[in-house]
This record gives C-alpha cells, sequence and structure tokens, in this order.
C-alpha cells in the first residue's frame, strides 16, 4: 500500500514548498519547485500544474496517493488562481489555508471568496511562515 501524503497547490510564490519543509520538518532554504516532490510527509505540486488548465488532470490523478490537500492562497497577492469549484475534484479532505498572513490583513475577505468558490469549505486556516503563526492548528486539523 503507497503512504498517502499531504497535497499542497497553490499559485506560484504563495509557500507551498516552505509549508512543505515546515510539515516535514526540513530546515533548508526553500527552492523553486519544477516538479512534483515527494517529501517524507506531503506531495508538493508546483504551480505551474496550477496555473496551467491542461495540468489540471495531472493535479486531480497525483491527489490518489494524498491524505488531505492543503489549497493555498496568499494573502499578499490577489490572483485568481483556482478554477471554479475545483476542490469537488479530490475525493480527500480538502483544507483551505491562506499564507503571509498580517501582511496584507485588507486582502483577507478575498482569500476566503477565492476558496469558497473553488470549493473548499470552512474553516480556513491562517498561516505565516516567517513568523510561524497558525501553524499549530493546521497541524492539528491535520492530525500531525
Amino acid at each position: 500500500m503507497r503512504k498517502k501524503r499531504i497535497m499542497i497547490i497553490g499559485p506560484g510564490g504563495s509557500g507551498k514548498t516552505s509549508l512543505a519543509h515546515v510539515i516535514n520538518g526540513f530546515t533548508g532554504p526553500a527552492r523553486r519547485t519544477q516538479n512534483m516532490v515527494y517529501g517524507e510527509k506531503t506531495l508538493d505540486v508546483p504551480g505551474v500544474y496550477l496555473e496551467s488548465p491542461w495540468m489540471h488532470k495531472h493535479i486531480i490523478a497525483a491527489a490518489q496517493d494524498a491524505s488531505h490537500v492543503l489549497m493555498l492562497v496568499d494573502q499578499s497577492s490577489c490572483r485568481e488562481s483556482y478554477p471554479p469549484g475545483f476542490a469537488k475534484a479530490f475525493r480527500v479532505p480538502v483544507i483551505g489555508v491562506i499564507t503571509g498572513c498580517g501582511e496584507k490583513p485588507e486582502h483577507d475577505g478575498w482569500c476566503i471568496r477565492q476558496l469558497k468558490k473553488a470549493g473548499v469549505r470552512e474553516p480556513y486556516y491562517h498561516i505565516n511562515l516567517s513568523e510561524r503563526t497558525g501553524l499549530q492548528e493546521l497541524m492539528e486539523a491535520l492530525k500531525y
């Protein structure tokens, strides 16, 4: 039986690889990811897979190895990233994560609307990786 991992998807620069490093306990520097990276506990999906609609089927297929899907939106950047209802394509729990919290709090409503439009149900987890805030709540939701 394959080991189930936490799939992390989101637009480029939203903190996917940095979050994967935290979950996997890796302390090295984060670098841009060109391919799917299978970590000990995570599956880090490059932002280009999400940004190219013809790659969506690859994300959905890879989710067969996932225990959860984390859909990230970046509070510091208001970019439309997910097609409507995209979260409903997954057969595992989908968790909405708002990254960069505190950087542009006026964008919080926009982030929540984007997650709702994508079909992600509440609660949404607000994290800031540089300040290490919100991670405990997210890890509890993932049962890690």
